[in-house]
Order: C-alpha cells, then sequence, then structure tokens
C-alpha cells in the first residue's frame, strides 16, 4: 500500500508500485506507442488531484485502473485509427533470441486484442495480464458481475478462434 508515515497515500508510491502494469494496461488498451507516455502522465495528473478524496472503499490499484480504463477510451475515441503492425511470419529462420521472440508475441498478442471489441478487449486485459478479479473488474468499469464474465468468456473464445485462424502459436 503506498501510504507515508502519516498513513496518507502519497503519489510517488503511487506511481512506484502501479506505473509499470498501468501503462501495459494502457497499451494492451488500444493506446498507441506514441500517445502511451501522455496517457500515463495525465493517469497520474488525475490520481494527483483527486488523491484526497480517496475514500478507500477500494484498493489503490483497482482505483488507478479505473482512471487509465477511463483515459483509454478517451485516447481512443479522439485519436484517428492507426493500424496495427504486421506480425512478422515465422518460419524455420525466425531468430530464436528471446528478446525477438517476446517482441513477436507481444505483437501478436496486439493484433489479435484488436479484434475483440472494447469492453472485451477492456475486461480481458484486466483479467488475464493484470490478475484483476471479476468483481474489481465490474467496480473499475460500471458493469454487472454477470457481464464482466460473459465478456471475458467471449473474448478468451475470440482470442482462441483468432490463434487457431493464424495457426499460431499461443502468445
Amino acid at each position: 500500500m503506498a501510504l507515508d508515515r502519516h498513513g496518507a497515500a502519497t503519489l510517488g508510491r503511487l506511481y512506484e508500485e502501479h506505473a509499470d502494469a498501468v501503462f501495459r494496461a494502457l497499451r494492451r488498451w488500444g493506446v498507441s506507442d506514441s500517445m502511451a507516455d501522455d496517457a500515463l502522465q495525465e493517469v497520474f495528473l488525475i490520481a494527483s488531484r483527486k488523491l484526497a478524496e480517496f475514500e478507500g472503499r477500494s484498493t489503490h490499484r483497482t482505483w488507478l485502473f479505473g482512471i487509465a480504463l477511463r483515459v483509454a477510451r478517451g485516447v481512443r475515441r479522439t485519436r484517428t485509427h492507426e493500424a496495427m503492425g504486421e506480425i512478422e511470419p515465422e518460419g524455420d529462420d525466425a531468430p530464436v533470441d528471446d528478446e525477438v521472440d517476446a517482441r513477436r508475441a507481444a505483437r501478436q498478442l496486439d493484433a489479435l486484442l484488436a479484434t475483440l471489441d472494447d469492453a472485451q478487449r477492456e475486461v480481458f486485459v484486466m483479467a488475464s495480464l493484470h490478475d484483476l478479479s471479476a468483481p474489481e473488474i465490474a467496480e473499475i468499469t460500471g458493469a454487472n458481475l454477470n457481464t464482466v464474465y460473459s465478456r471475458l468468456r467471449l473474448a478468451r473464445q475470440r482470442l482462441a478462434d483468432g490463434l487457431a485462424r493464424s495457426g499460431r502459436r499461443r502468445p
């Protein structure tokens, strides 16, 4: 928990503890590389303005993800549609280097996530990539708990179908 010696949350500690996860969520929610740093900054600017109002009804992590989700939605609404990068074909001469493989898998995941509608994508990213529980996701998104479960199930099915169609291995 990001608390100072008096028990109050500090923005610096919140940033240290959650910035990486928030940044990854923003990217997976469709915020482009060129906009991600600005979006992350906006998340923490909003958090700094609202930190005194934080009532503790949720965790700081859940609260920040809620802010990040609203920022990502705003960025998606205002940006022009950018084409996702092409996935490099895998062949017998594919590099074995772990970093190259990780980047290829990340691009594959981004391309697959782009096939989901925004609501499914948001739920999948929070549940599968950031280990948020369905009740936490429902709180962040304002959706009914059953709706969260349904969106997650549909997202997983669409991603599995996309992987099967592409003939690629799981990212």
